[in-house]
């Protein structure tokens, strides 16, 4: 793991907001904060300004916010601080009300992800723009499309624009609770598996790769991944490295329309463990934290793949009718037993489903492609074990464990995660291929990724 010094990648960050769907102004450096009202005349934005914040990022940074406006001689309502105990929630009847507020106003989000999504949802109510002021390098979601919001506790994303500024000052996100950074490091670590997701996907004729998306994102990861030590230390050259990676794929999300360049299989996982609920010590398990996880899981998948014999497996499969939709149904009905989560996965489920008669051109262009495909995943992919050992250094999770889901459900969980969403992912090509219980079975086994915890467990219950 190198500890060198991160280049400031500003040309990269120019490449990716010029190509932006909606985001026109981005300022990451020291002492962004203080350029914020430059910021807002280059956008043209006139009307008079309304900060939100939550407790926390009021005083990490909406104080600061507002005086800085206020001294340049720009009109600033009275800030709206959201308070909520233990935590503000993304409610979308909040967002809802909030829009109410922000009417003829330009919206400052300050704050990460929950405040982020409910400005950017009660923005698009309003009817107005807003610009986000980034407070911990915790997540992507500062520059995407859309919302993650909870309505009625089902947790979905509501399709909503992205902010047209972000500003990052690196000394608040340096002093930004340490664990922040690293669950941006588990959310950037998931586009290693996006983006072998996608070129899977492409390979099969399922989801043409947009070209300049997917290597605004691909062609950096590695890099902006690389300087795990230096994020650990909260040193802000790293960390820089870190925001401007986070914010390139939400550019890239911004500029292909959906999530796909920094979205697969690990987000899957992540997304149903949110669904779920899923918490540690009575605290929500944060996004990142779920998705760095996620991708050790689709690593280890991976990893097995790329070493069988798929192209004759392929070529066996070109003529096997695909799976009825009676054994479907009966899957959605085992795995979800909550009502919203079942209907959801049979909406997700049904879209996939229409595409099942394409199952034997998909096997036929995977047995004829995968030489030339394994080559060009496995020059994309990272061994678990070493993405394992990168989220450990930053004290982020690396074991399912550390957010309260024990193995047993996690080999349940690869199963259930393929239903969520019907995104083409290596799931579904090993399901398409009948292989995926025996992916799963390999991978816990003696000798497999998971193999030597479950047996390590088994020692320790002995």
């Amino acid at each position: 793991m190198s500890t060198e010094s991160v280049a400031p990648d500003q040309a990269v960050l120019r490449r990716a907001v010029s190509r932006a769907s909606v985001t026109r102004e981005v300022d990451v450096g020291e002492n962004a904060i203080a350029r914020l009202p430059a910021l807002l005349g280059r956008l043209g934005a006139s009307a008079r300004i309304q900060v939100v914040a939550d407790r926390n990022t009021m005083r990490a940074a909406g104080d600061c916010a507002v005086a800085t406006l206020q001294h340049a001689g720009r009109p600033v309502a009275p800030p709206i601080v959201l308070d909520e105990t233990p935590r503000v929630k993304p409610r979308l009847e909040s967002a809802l009300a909030l829009g109410e507020r922000c009417a003829g106003t330009v919206p400052i989000a300050v704050g990460s992800g929950v405040v982020n999504d409910l400005v950017k949802y009660a923005a698009q109510r309003a009817g107005v723009p807003y610009v986000s002021v980034v407070t911990a390098a915790s997540m992507d979601g500062y520059a995407a499309s859309g919302a993650a919001l909870l309505e009625r506790g089902f947790k979905r994303t509501v399709e909503c624009a992205p902010p047209i500024g972000v500003v990052a000052d690196l000394g608040i996100v340096a002093n930004a609770p340490s664990r922040m950074a690293a669950w941006g490091y588990g959310d950037l670590s998931g586009k290693l598996v996006a983006g072998a997701d996608w070129t899977l996907a492409d390979a099969l004729g399922e989801d043409a790769i947009a070209a300049e998306p997917f290597a605004v994102v691909q062609d950096n990861v590695a890099q902006w991944l690389a300087h795990v030590d230096g994020i650990a230390r909260g040193e802000r050259d790293a960390l820089r490295g870190l925001v401007v990676g986070l914010l390139v794929s939400g550019f890239a999300i911004q500029a292909h329309g959906n999530s796909r360049p920094a979205s697969g299989s690990d987000h899957q996982f992540a997304h149903l463990w949110e669904m779920e609920g899923l918490a540690v010590d009575g605290e929500p398990v944060a996004h990142g934290a779920c998705v760095g996880v996620g991708a050790v899981a689709m690593l280890a998948l991976y990893e097995w793949f790329v070493a069988e014999d798929v192209a004759a497996r392929a070529r066996e499969c070109c003529n096997v009718n695909e799976a009825s939709s009676t054994s479907i149904d009966d899957e959605l009905a085992a795995a979800f037993t909550e009502t919203a989560l079942l209907d959801s996965a049979r909406v997700e489920t049904n879209a996939k489903q229409a595409r099942a008669s394409q199952r034997p051109a998909r096997m036929r262009l995977l047995a004829e492609g995968w030489p030339r495909l394994r080559e060009r995943l496995r020059a994309r992919l990272m061994p678990p074990a070493a993405l394992q050992q990168r989220l450990a250094a930053c004290n982020a999770p690396s074991h399912p464990e550390a957010l309260g889901v024990s193995l047993r459900k996690l080999a349940a969980d690869y199963r259930r995660a393929r239903l969520i969403r019907r995104r083409y992912t290596l799931l579904d090509c090993l399901d398409d291929l009948g292989w995926l219980d025996r992916a799963i079975d390999a991978v816990f086994a003696p000798g497999g990724f998971w193999g030597r915890d479950c047996a390590a467990l088994q020692d320790a219950s002995a």
